[in-house]
């Protein structure tokens, strides 16, 4: 029987250990995607307990609590600190299987040197434990992110925002660690919502550009965009109900404009709307040479009563099943065939959707940007050991999967970076068992580039970020 959670988990032969230990777990790491906030990096915060790194706003957390019957009160109410950790504890014990339950191991085991198991029993010893190590410099903000390795921080942040702490962050020498803006744009898209008329008084006021058509729209989120890329911005982000195709003409997308100010915009026209938002913004981002991420298949906010008490991203959340393949292809070729399709990278939240991503891929490679359509890495509720795999060998099966671009944290914590660790212990014990097999040579030399590269090099010459992608194969 192995050990719980040792040096080599997850890894089942001797190559994926190899992999694992001499390349991959010395590899720098480069998270392109996550929510985390960068006035906590300009501040570097220090946290007064490990609940407030936990369950401040961690919703794949709280759903598990909801499901093991704990009352809200001490999910996201008013019980104190130390009875929140308690639940969660008692939570975690029986969520064998769970990523979850490897990922809380993980980073109790890297950041505060347990080794043992959280659970309702050992909850105090694991408190007092970590809020002792968390009243140290070196687990402030900014040396969590430096202890991890982490090179470059990509934050989603929305074209109204002043980017204030990014500034900040870019005019403080002492720290090393490039934090850049992303660009999410999805207020200004989603014309169906019922304040997007108050959205766009605001983004008129940051940009400068008095909205009142279409036009208008597109020029003043240009003028954003040209205020992001001088800090450092070559990343956009969307968040889509999956990516629709619904063309119209110049004169209905400017009439549907005028009637989604006024609330008066119809399911069919909010599609038409979208379809031609995106095709613009698609094609701003081919000029600035930006990359264009694509998250889609969420059904979002499923109930109402936890949605009006806690806003959105609290955790009732699910896979939509709609997501058409032939839409998202009419929609890349819109933008392919005058040659203004921007580097992509697409995510589905339905794993059933890996094998036509992976088809739609081939269809718009060239050879101006090796991979230019990219699969995203499992994402949300399949960034797990099967989602993992069941992606890369889709992605292996349909594509080149030495050019995948590998994880992202996608996370709002900062102890989230085992996540890297565990998906590269799950892509090596996955190489290394095809090597073990017979199905690839035991080359050590290009093992090592596959590794480093979906770690870490890949990403870099892909988004074309000021680092040395090759540094890590120097080493």
């Amino acid at each position: 029987m192995k050990a719980f959670m040792d040096k080599d988990f997850l890894l089942e032969t001797e190559t994926a250990g190899k992999l694992f230990h001499e390349y991959a777990e010395v590899t720098p790491i480069l998270d392109y995607h996550c929510h985390i906030n960068p006035r906590e990096i300009a501040e570097d915060r220090k946290f007064d307990n490990i609940t407030q790194v936990w369950l401040g706003g961690d919703h794949y957390k709280w759903r598990q609590m909801r499901s093991n019957g704990v009352d809200e009160k001490y999910i996201t109410g008013d019980a104190t600190d130390r009875e929140k950790f308690q639940k969660w504890a008692e939570t975690l014990e029986k969520a064998i299987g769970n990523p979850l339950y490897h990922w809380s191991h993980l980073e109790l085991q890297r950041y505060f040197g347990y080794h043992g198991a959280l659970n309702g029993k050992t909850a105090e010893e694991v408190w007092n434990l970590c809020n002792e190590a968390l009243q140290k410099d070196d687990m402030s903000v900014r040396n969590i992110i430096r202890r991890s390795g982490v090179t470059l921080i990509c934050t989603t942040d929305d074209p109204v925002d002043t980017l204030e702490w990014h500034e900040k962050i870019a005019e403080d020498d002492s720290f090393e660690v490039q934090v850049l803006p992303a660009w999410r744009p999805d207020k200004a898209m989603n014309a169906e919502k019922s304040d997007y008329a108050d959205y766009i008084g605001k983004l008129s006021e940051a940009s400068g550009v008095q909205i009142r058509t279409f036009a208008d729209l597109i020029q003043a989120l240009q003028a954003r965009m040209e205020y992001f890329a001088a800090r450092g911005c070559s990343v956009s982000d969307h968040a889509l109900e999956y990516v629709m195709y619904e063309p119209a003409s110049d004169e209905e997308i400017e009439q549907i404009f005028q009637k989604a100010l006024a609330g008066e915009i119809s399911r069919t026209e909010e599609l038409q709307f979208k379809t031609r938002f995106m095709t613009e913004m698609g094609k701003a981002y081919h000029a600035k040479n930006w990359v264009m991420q694509l998250h889609y298949g969420a059904k979002r906010d499923n109930n109402q009563l936890i949605y009006r008490k806690l806003g959105p991203d609290t955790g009732v959340d699910c896979i939509n099943n709609y997501a058409p393949s032939a839409q998202l292809a009419d929609f890349l070729n819109a933008l392919a065939e005058p040659d203004t399709l921007p580097k992509t990278i697409i995510y589905s939240l339905n794993p059933n959707d890996n094998a036509a991503i992976g088809t739609i891929l081939g269809c718009f490679q060239n050879a101006d940007t090796v991979g230019k359509v990219q699969q995203g890495s499992a994402w949300w509720f399949n960034d797990h050991k099967q989602g993992m795999t069941e992606q890369m060998v889709s992605l292996a099966n349909l594509g080149l999967l030495g050019n995948f671009l590998g994880m992202l944290t996608d996370s709002r914590s900062f102890l989230s970076y085992t996540r890297h660790e565990y998906f590269r212990r799950i892509l090596c014990n996955l190489i290394g068992g095809w090597v073990e097999n017979g199905e690839y040579p035991n080359d050590e030399e290009a093992l090592g580039r596959l590794i480093r590269g979906i770690s870490y090099g890949n990403a870099v010459r892909y988004f074309g970020f000021s680092l040395d992608a090759d540094a890590v194969l120097r080493k």
